[in-house]
């Protein structure tokens, strides 16, 4: 797990890359705190799901059989987490795969026990699925309750000139020239560096990510 957002992008990026060339298919999601209470653990599984099996050069035949049984069901039913889970193990045995999930510790709490629970599944049954997740510091209580010695984690942090490069630039771009005065200018760039979060990443260890890619897992 790396905790930081903007580097999450760059992992995937090189992720893609790199799997272009070695028969990995890869998959993503994003919980958003907006859509934190539709983001259930059968949707979000069910998401990467759909991915892993788009990647396929054929569907293996117990998940479309379990898909044909659903369809006949009332209403056309989703599958349950079991199912999807064994559906995921199917799909991975025909091909690597490397799930990257994107701001864990915006999952509701509400779901956050069944999720980690089916994430610690797949790592059990599924020995070609890496899983990549980026989150805030304080979701690593919880992965280290719940997939007690599978994580390895890195905390990047920002540097303070760095961010202030970074305000300029935006400032610099401004379309309302006319609302900033220097005043508010100054109040701006002594501020936020020093209230600036440990979710953003820190640009001189960007040039570490690739090494660590090499073998996600957690």
């Amino acid at each position: 797990m790396l905790t930081s957002y903007d580097s999450s992008s760059l992992v995937i990026d090189y992720l893609c890359d790199q799997g272009e060339g070695q028969n990995a298919t890869i998959v993503c999601f994003y919980f958003d705190f907006a859509s934190r209470k539709e983001q259930s653990p059968t949707s979000m599984l069910g998401c990467l799901l759909s991915q892993l099996v788009f990647g396929l050069e054929e569907i293996p035949e117990e998940i479309s059989r379990a898909y044909r049984g659903r369809k006949n069901a009332i209403g056309g039913q989703r599958p349950q987490i079991s199912t999807i889970l064994k559906m995921m193990q199917a799909a991975s045995a025909k091909k690597r795969a490397i799930i990257c999930i994107d701001g864990l510790d915006e999952c509701a709490p509400e779901h956050l026990f069944t999720l980690l629970n089916s994430l610690n599944q797949i790592l059990q049954q599924s020995p070609d699925i890496r899983i990549f997740m980026t989150g805030r510091p304080h979701i690593l209580l919880e992965l280290d309750r719940h997939l007690t010695g599978r994580v390895a984690s890195r905390l990047v942090s920002p540097r303070r000139d760095d961010i202030i490069s970074y305000i300029h630039s935006r400032l610099a771009a401004d379309t309302m020239s006319g609302a900033m005065d220097r005043d508010l200018q100054s109040d701006i760039l002594g501020k936020i560096p020093e209230n600036i979060s440990e979710m953003y990443v820190r640009p001189d260890r960007l040039r570490k990510l690739p090494q660590l890619c090499t073998d996600i897992h957690i």
